[in-house]
């Protein structure tokens, strides 16, 4: 789309500029046509420039006095009528002028101009993200703690505001217009060469799907991260070619069956996510009866963890009635008598767990007040929204939260800055428990319990000097990576997880390992020993001395 800003200014400017030359002429004509007398007494006639000269201090009612002589009375006349005149003109100019400042039109037109070239100007690949809600606000704020741009659209202008009020550097273009608009979709660059991904979180699933057909219509490219509410919508994205789909309620199941069976691969996906290295005692979870109030989405997705793990559950229809009639307004929901006489039916007292998994915060709130009323040793579980809500369910002393919000920014998140950390949480769910076990017994035994996760990628911007000795043939492996600069014969408090290779993962390669141009690693460490790879990789000396156990003379490694 081509700018309109200028054509809005010409198209309303137009009358009053057509005005005052009007009334300019008039007062000229008539200023050089009235003759007038000279110091001398002689006729006098003013020529077009001090005619025009004269007209344009009187117009402004600035009054530097007659020039270039006194004027005679019929030109007295003249000028005092012009007065008048060219007083409306200008009046009318300016009017027109400020209305024109305040015009909505003109403004959105300026920003839609601005924001076309702020999305044109950025050279780096980037990150579109359509919606700013609470979920997306608080992805580009840990995104903006990375290198990677990003671009915003909302329906919402006052969303948009807060946006541009948050001062992100570097500058991050934002615009409001209807997302599900395909022109205002190539205005932020979705066709550009440069942009990488589409994000979507709205929690409307045809809203979803729409844009996903939109967005691969335009750019068959580009990457989507799409949020999905139910495994049939999932499935169809994934149809239509939609890279990665994120169902909160999938990963929620996952969990559970995870944390009933493998706790410790339970833990090394929450550490991906920020957990320390340690199963809290809060987060060991029963054996018993479990009751899941709520057989919605997340109901069902939890039905099948619990299947696989074998555990006897019971769940409880939050639309129904005790009387058997449904339930759709939210204020008969959250009736109390309502919900303690389903929690009493199915044995509350007896349960081992309460899993509270309504779509509604207050609900979930009252269901695990109500059973822990009637059980108060009884473990509970809450699905938590929104995050707005998270005092709440702290003030109750909930064990376990399931904050969907959460889930989705820790997923995109990772798809977008830690892609290699997504990948091994998809290969933890094909390991067992003694293998987790092991694997978190040695990355505490090594580094404690705060470990850093990183990854790295063997290419010419991050590895420089290792990249160009690869280049050359020579043999680089993962033991001599983990070298310390200090003292070669010692080794860095880090671990290779995994490095993917032509999209194969290599889970907890051996030192032996040889490193290849293309590699991308996923790395246990901390700051120090992250610092100290790093300069290997990028450093011909240091990369030089771990390899050999000995110095490079200047210049000698370099050819």
């Amino acid at each position: 789309m081509e700018s309109l800003s200028s054509w809005i200014v010409i198209r309303r400017l137009r009358w009053p500029f057509l005005v005052i030359v009007l009334t300019f002429s008039i007062s000229i004509l008539g200023m050089v046509l009235i003759p007038g007398q000279d110091d001398q007494g002689n006729v006098y006639h003013l020529n077009f420039f001090d005619a025009f000269y004269f007209v344009s201090y009187m117009a402004s009612t600035i009054g530097f006095g007659e020039s270039p002589y006194a004027f005679t009375y019929p030109q007295k006349l003249w000028v005092s009528f012009n007065i008048y005149l060219t007083v409306i003109g200008w009046f009318y100019g300016i009017g027109t002028i400020v209305a024109l400042i305040q015009d909505e039109v003109l403004h959105k037109e300026l920003a839609r101009t601005a924001f076309a070239r702020a999305v044109k100007s950025i050279k780096e690949p980037f990150v579109l993200i359509l919606g700013y809600n609470n979920a997306t606000k608080e992805l580009i704020r840990k995104l903006s703690e990375t290198d990677i741009r990003m671009v915003v659209l909302d329906r919402d202008q006052q969303a948009i505001n807060a946006l541009i009020l948050e001062n992100y550097h570097p500058n991050i273009p934002a615009y409001s217009g209807n997302v599900l608009d395909s022109e205002v979709l190539k205005l932020a660059g979705v066709r550009l060469k440069n942009c990488r991904s589409v994000v979507m979180l709205f929690e409307n699933d045809e809203k979803n799907t729409k844009l996903s057909l939109m967005c691969k219509h335009l750019n068959k490219h580009v990457e989507l991260i799409v949020r999905s509410g139910s495994i049939p919508n999932g499935d169809f994205l994934k149809t239509i070619g939609v890279e990665h789909v994120e169902n909160p309620f999938k990963v929620i199941s996952s969990r559970l069956h995870l944390s009933l069976t493998a706790p410790h691969l339970w833990l090394l996906e929450m550490w991906i996510h920020g957990h320390i290295l340690k199963i809290k005692r809060r987060e060991i979870l029963p054996s018993g009866h479990y009751i899941i109030y709520g057989y919605g989405r997340m109901g069902k997705a939890l039905e099948k963890g619990l299947k696989k793990a074998g555990v006897v559950y019971t769940f409880i229809d939050a639309r129904e009635s005790s009387l058997g009639r449904s339930l759709s307004e939210t204020n008969e929901l959250c009736r109390e008598d309502e919900i303690e006489e389903k929690l009493l039916n199915a044995n509350i007292q007896k349960a081992a767990l309460i899993i509270a998994g309504t779509r509604d915060d207050i609900i979930n709130l009252a269901v695990i007040t109500l059973a822990k009323k009637h059980n108060p040793d009884i473990y509970t579980i809450s699905r938590e929204n929104e995050m707005n809500g998270m005092h709440m369910f702290q003030s109750a002393r909930v064990q376990r939260h399931y904050v969907l919000e959460q889930i989705i920014i820790d997923k995109t998140y990772n798809y977008l800055a830690m892609p290699l950390a997504n990948t091994f949480i998809e290969i933890l769910n094909r390991k067992d428990e003694a293998w987790g076990k092991a694997l978190v017994e040695r990355i505490v035994s090594k580094m404690g319990e705060r470990p850093m996760l990183c990854e790295i990628e063997i290419n010419e911007a991050s590895a420089y000097a290792a990249y160009h000795k690869l280049l050359k043939g020579l043999s680089i492996t993962a033991g001599m990576l983990k070298r310390k600069r200090e003292d070669y014969t010692l080794e860095n408090r880090l671990i290779f997880l995994m490095i993917l290779r032509d999209n194969e993962p290599i889970i907890l390669p051996e030192n032996e390992y040889e490193i290849k141009i293309g590699d991308k690693m996923l790395i246990v460490c901390e700051e120090e020993s992250k610092e100290d790879l790093e300069y290997i990789l990028e450093n011909y000396y240091e990369l030089y001395y771990v390899m050999n156990g000995k110095e490079s003379r200047p210049g000698l490694f370099l050819t």
